[in-house]
């Protein structure tokens, strides 16, 4: 299967947190969308990766999405090294997305800045045909997505480009809120321990941070990405 976007991050919820927003708003425009998580998230202080997998597959059915993979990378400990960048560019290859959308480029959590480095070397890995890759025994053609970037996660990054999400806004939420273990939640056992992200706040500062990217463009709502390189567009009319 061809997707348009492929987002390829390090935990079950990055996606959701970071750009689920943009992933629903480009599905209900008819795109195919996948989310490839590269590891299970087994160091996670609340929860069970079982319970995250679960989860992440209630918040892919939210967010309908074509695909939800997970490449069982370890958290905490992958590298950006040829083993990881090649499980990388298997999936690359695989799905061949015109737009990845990956990991801020550096973050609280050392992951994410790690998984945002591996992707952008996996991506460009993946266009060079000197590089084998096979899934089941057949052998991959080479793939080099046109587009990849970075979400803006814990710390504050000034974005390079804000989308509108703000019809989207009350499905990302829901999106977030699928991964029971993880934040607040009332009706979750309570002996579990209090974390940064199971904070009652939390939800309301990623809503503040959105608040405030969607007022640059006149929305109520925004997510923001970085980019590596330089953005273009052929019609000015379509910058607001």
């Amino acid at each position: 299967m061809n997707l348009d976007i492929l987002v390829i991050t390090a935990h079950p919820d990055d996606a959701e947190l970071g750009c689920s927003g943009t992933v629903l708003k480009h599905v209900a425009l008819g795109k195919k969308i996948g989310v490839v998580d590269l590891t299970r998230g087994e160091l996670g202080t609340r929860g069970t990766p079982e319970k995250r997998a679960l989860e992440a597959e209630d918040a892919a059915e939210i967010l309908g999405i074509s695909v939800r993979d997970n490449l069982g990378l370890r958290d905490g400990f992958f590298k950006n090294e040829e083993y990881e960048q090649l499980e990388v560019v298997k999936v690359v290859r695989k799905y061949k997305p015109e737009i990845i959308i990956t990991n801020a480029l550096s973050d609280r959590h050392p992951d994410h800045g790690r998984a945002g480095d591996l992707v952008n070397d996996a991506c460009f890995l993946a266009g060079l045909r000197k590089i084998a890759t096979e899934i089941d025994g057949v052998l991959q053609e080479v793939h080099r997505p046109r587009l990849l970037l970075q979400l803006i996660q814990d710390h504050y990054i000034e974005p390079d480009i804000v989308v509108d999400v703000s019809d989207f806004w009350d499905q990302k939420i829901a999106s977030i809120k699928a991964y029971k273990s993880q934040f607040f939640n009332e009706d979750y056992d309570l002996d579990e321990p209090r974390t940064y992200i199971s904070n009652p706040e939390f939800i309301t500062i990623i809503e503040a941070r959105a608040k405030e990217y969607g007022k640059y463009i006149g929305a109520q709502y925004a997510e923001g990405f970085t980019c590596r390189r330089l953005l273009g567009v052929d019609d000015l009319f379509d910058l607001r």
